[in-house]
């Protein structure tokens, strides 16, 4: 097995945009995503950094989360570089939040410091809800973004997402935002 040979199921779904390869995660990804989530500056608002092992086994439940559910996180590349940029994608975190948020696709992005402000999280994000909704579905889909993360925020409302209520998790205050289902005519 190479570096670059997939982790995930075989055949799983790559998405294209305009400037981005959506793809599964590649064994490769570790020492890409490393410098990234060892910087307690950009991991400050997604619950601090990781060590290699923490990455490792964050890769691996992204794998999971294809084979229990179908959906999961996409490894993001620049097509034109190949470059790494970060992750976006619907999960199923299981954060005991309460029945409103836990049984539904929870939206989630991060993208490398190089690349913030260039529109990635929501090209990538629109790409990967209209493939979701294309595949199974309209859906109700939440996410947690931190009040302190305005760029975040913004990504959030591009989406359609509006806060709807207070939660906690692992011990921190989060707000909790909701992307309903269309209104059916």
């Amino acid at each position: 097995m190479s570096l670059n040979d997939p982790i995930s199921i075989p055949g799983g779904p790559v998405i294209e945009t305009p400037r981005l390869l959506l793809r599964q995660h590649r064994l490769g990804d570790l020492a890409e995503r490393i410098p990234l989530t060892t910087d307690p500056d950009f991991m400050r608002f997604v619950g601090g950094v990781y060590d290699r092992q923490e990455n490792w086994s964050r890769m691996l439940r992204y794998i999971g989360h294809w084979i229990a559910l179908g959906y999961g996180l996409f490894a993001v590349e620049e097509r034109a570089t190949g470059r790494y940029v970060g992750n976006v994608g619907l999960a199923r975190f299981e954060r005991d939040l309460g029945a409103d948020f836990d049984s539904c696709p929870e939206g989630a992005w991060w993208i490398a410091p190089w690349a913030v402000g260039l529109g990635y999280a929501t090209e990538g994000m629109v790409a990967v809800i209209d493939w979701y909704e294309r595949t199974f579905g309209p859906s109700r889909m939440v996410c947690i973004i931190d009040a302190e993360n305005p760029a975040s925020q913004r990504v959030g409302a591009k989406l359609g997402f509006t806060a709807y209520r207070q939660g906690q998790t692992r011990g921190q205050d989060v707000m909790l935002f909701e992307r309903p289902l269309p209104m059916s005519d």
